[in-house]
């Protein structure tokens, strides 16, 4: 009507109508005409037209804002920003003043409203990404006046956004999505990296990752922002000990326990007693490796440098070790756990490999290798076997080894006797045990290891007893029947040849447990086997039989067994140390001057049959009492087990008056006849000379025939349970008898009967008793049951 026309005025009018339409809550009709208008009139100006639409895109995203549509929110003033950006720096409130003045709009700060609201829109809707990345873009664009307008905004925004990074990376960090969480706790660095709190989290979640130099980086940002703290060395020392800088992170824990220890809060003070110094730590690592070295030699070959090291050398060389400072490093909490990785660290380097070998000529001593190089030292003679010997043991990551020739210090006593007396747990404990086989050439077939010289010598038998992990080497230090297995022990072909070649059965050979039990099957293995030095016969059994005695060499080869034999005898009470056959000792008559007298076959005594039993039971019954068997019984076991004392053995017997001796009418010389009070015509056979005599002949000799009293035999009677006996013969004079107990003695009577069936003649000398002839030597049927409690003596005899 009024503007004649004019396309500019017509342009603005319809402009104000599409406004007035929005006011008038017709939003959808209003940007539409706004659009419509930008097209219909290409060659008007069009910035009115983009500066309503911006205009009008904040209105709506205000609206969605109220309504916390956020997501509809941000993409309004989204399109209001990318509207609005080609007039970001122009002065448009002044140009369009008409819509100030008609409709009350703010268009000097219409770009700045509409990126801020934008970012906390993207916020809300929790598009962290896209919020800071339109908080980059708009103070990208602005100028340094809208910058220092906006810093308050912009300050609060960032750590708003921050917040919210934070809490999503401590979600992911919970999940143990430590990448995720890394990336959001990155992020809200990048808006806010004012807080130590953040810094310390990102840290952790590395350290989760193994980021290790990352996390370094981490955690001297801790240190920076919070000196005081104790926190940013505690994380320094874990990114360090993960990056394998033992020295530096052992560092930074002692800063770290002095920062706990200056702090003025009490509560974190308190939190030292949760953690061990390094002092502290090494200290607690030292008694594990005393205990560790306890079972071990005192001392060994280094296998990595080549040297020789006693036990302070070994230690020296673990504690420059990368194992010892990590386990410095790792321990620090007071906790049970942390205790038992030190020792299984301890247990692992101090790991050894004994040798086990025959002594040929020119070995390697202890001075050979004094301050020297194993690997280079001239190759000849057994310093080939020691470099070969070291250089298996260092390709099976074992760090320590010891071989016997070169290892101990014979001319100190003291070691010498500690090594002797210990060598059993030395071989015990060790990780492997290998056993060198010079006589065995390369690719040898199964029977080969029995041939070897190596199975008839006395050391042997604990050598290959002891160890549970056991390698056998051939001549060019290759597996025994190419046999690679970890463990040979575990052979069933190698065992069974070691069975057959040692009469050890392969259960005993796997299994072996020290002790005094089945002491005569253990002396028979040691009978065939010999010794460089005669007293090692002896020596050699000491861990066999878990025995210590003292090492005299020079105390001559008989002096040495009967030492070991009456210890064996006084510990235990096991009286078949006496069963042998051949020369006596000059110890004690009763002990054999060779272990070679061992290897008869020991005197099997034959146990009655039930039936047996019940029958000379019923016979007894009318010739014993109740009182006297009772007797007997208590009287038996009232005996002393044997002992030792100054070269004399008190031994509990059954003794038998001798009262003829007379060679026997066959043509064998050492034949007699014996009789003895209680006993039935004997037959004997031994090597010695006896002198006969006879009551006829009116010779007076005090000569018994005796049997060592087993208390073995109590032992199987008090597991004797039962009723044989009749309701009349448990009554007496005295009163009611104890069926059990009565028949109980019944059953010894019988057994002492049925295993008479091996003595020792004694001929009573001075203040003591004298062998004439042992257990072997003696042949003696005995078939009459009812007259031995008649007869019977037994008494204790000191036997010289």
């Amino acid at each position: 009507m009024f503007t004649d026309g004019d396309i500019k005025a017509n342009h603005f009018l319809l402009l104000v109508k599409a406004a007035a339409l929005f006011i008038a809550d017709q939003h959808e009709e209003a940007m539409m005409r706004v659009q419509e208008l930008a097209k219909a009139c290409p060659s008007a100006d069009t910035r009115a037209c983009w500066i309503v639409k911006a205009y009008l895109h904040v209105q709506l995203g205000n609206h969605a804002s109220d309504d916390a549509r956020h997501k509809e929110a941000a993409n309004h003033f989204t399109a209001a920003v990318n509207t609005s950006s080609s007039f970001s720096k122009l002065a448009i409130h002044s140009k369009y003043e008409d819509f100030v003045v008609l409709f009350g709009w703010d268009l000097k700060s219409l770009w700045e409203t509409a990126n801020k609201k934008r970012c906390f829109a993207l916020l809300r809707a929790r598009k962290l990404g896209e919020a800071s990345e339109a908080h980059r873009h708009m103070m990208d664009k602005c100028d340094e006046s809208t910058k220092a307008n906006c810093f308050g905004w912009s300050t609060d925004f960032k750590q708003k956004c921050s917040a919210l990074y934070h809490a999503d990376g401590d979600a992911a960090f919970s999940a143990s999505d430590y990448d995720k969480a890394i990336t959001l706790y990155s992020a809200a660095i990048d808006l806010d990296a004012t807080s130590d709190t953040i810094f310390i989290k990102r840290c952790k979640a590395k350290l989760e990752m193994k980021l290790w130099e990352d996390a370094l980086l981490d955690a001297q940002k801790v240190i920076e922002l919070n000196p005081s703290s104790h926190i940013g060395y505690e994380l320094k020392h874990a990114a360090l000990h993960g990056a394998q800088h033992y020295d530096a992170s052992i560092e930074a824990f002692q800063t770290m326990l002095l920062q706990l220890e200056n702090t003025p809060e009490t509560q974190t003070r308190q939190m030292r007693q949760q953690y061990r110094s390094p002092a502290e730590v090494e200290r607690d690592i030292r008694e594990v490796i005393h205990t560790q070295l306890a079972d071990t030699p005192l001392r060994l070959l280094d296998t990595t440098s080549g040297l020789l090291c006693d036990r302070e050398a070994q230690i020296s060389v673990f504690k420059t070790s990368t194992e010892y400072k990590e386990l410095v490093s790792s321990t620090i909490r007071h906790t049970d756990l942390q205790m038992e990785r030190i020792a299984e660290v301890v247990a692992t380097y101090f790991r050894c490999v004994m040798l086990s070998h025959r002594w040929e000529e020119k070995e390697p001593q202890l001075e050979d290798l004094q301050d020297r190089v194993v690997y280079e030292l001239e190759a000849v003679g057994g310093i080939v076997k020691l470099q070969s010997f070291c250089r298996i043991a260092r390709e099976a990551h074992y760090r320590w080894a010891w071989m016997d020739t070169c290892c101990i210090d014979k001319n100190n006593n003291t070691e010498l006797q500690k090594s002797l007396n210990s060598m059993f747990v030395w071989y015990r404990h060790s990780a492997l045990t290998i056993v060198y086989l010079s006589d065995v050439p390369p690719s040898s077939k199964a029977g080969a290891l029995a041939k070897s010289a190596w199975n008839r010598r006395g050391w042997t038998v604990q050598e290959f007893l002891a160890p549970k992990v056991i390698l056998f080497y051939q001549s060019n230090w290759t597996p025994y029947l190419n046999d690679h297995s970890p463990n040979h022990k575990e052979s069933t072909v190698i065992m069974q040849e070691l069975e057959d070649a040692t009469g050890i059965d392969a259960r005993t050979l796997t299994a072996f447990r020290p002790g005094m039990t089945g002491a005569r099957e253990k002396l028979r293995w040691a009978s065939t086997r010999n010794t460089t030095l005669p007293e090692d016969v002896a020596y050699s059994l000491f861990g066999i039989f878990d025995i210590h005695l003292p090492v005299i060499y020079g105390e001559t080869k008989q002096n040495a067994l009967g030492r070991l034999l009456q210890e064996i005898v006084a510990q235990s009470g096991d009286i078949t140390a006496l069963d042998w056959v051949g020369e006596s000792s000059q110890f004690n008559s009763c002990l054999p001057a060779s272990i070679t007298s061992y290897e008869a076959a020991a005197c099997k005594l034959l146990s009655p049959s039930e039936d047996e039993i019940q029958t000379s039971i019923s016979m007894l019954r009318n010739n014993v009492t109740a009182d006297s068997a009772s007797k007997l019984y208590t009287l038996l076991s009232n005996l002393s087990t044997p002992r030792f004392a100054h070269h004399r053995l008190d031994l509990p017997c059954i003794v038998f008056p001798v009262t003829e001796v007379k060679r026997s009418e066959t043509r064998d010389q050492q034949s007699y006849e014996i009789r003895a009070d209680g006993l039935h015509d004997l037959l004997i056979k031994t090597r010695e000379k006896l002198i006969p005599f006879s009551p006829a002949r009116s010779i007076q000799k005090k000569v018994f025939l005796v049997r060592p009293w087993n208390h073995l035999l109590l032992d199987d009677m008090q597991s004797v349970k039962d009723g044989l006996v009749p309701q009349s013969a448990s009554q007496n004079e005295k009163g009611p008898v104890d069926v059990d107990s009565y028949s109980r003695d019944l059953r010894l009577i019988v057994r002492l009967g049925q295993q008479f069936s091996a003595f020792l003649l004694m001929q009573q000398r001075g203040g003591g008793y004298k062998r004439m002839a042992s257990d072997q030597d003696i042949i003696a049927q005995i078939k009459d049951m009812t007259s031995i409690h008649k007869m019977i003596d037994v008494r204790s005899l000191e036997i010289l």
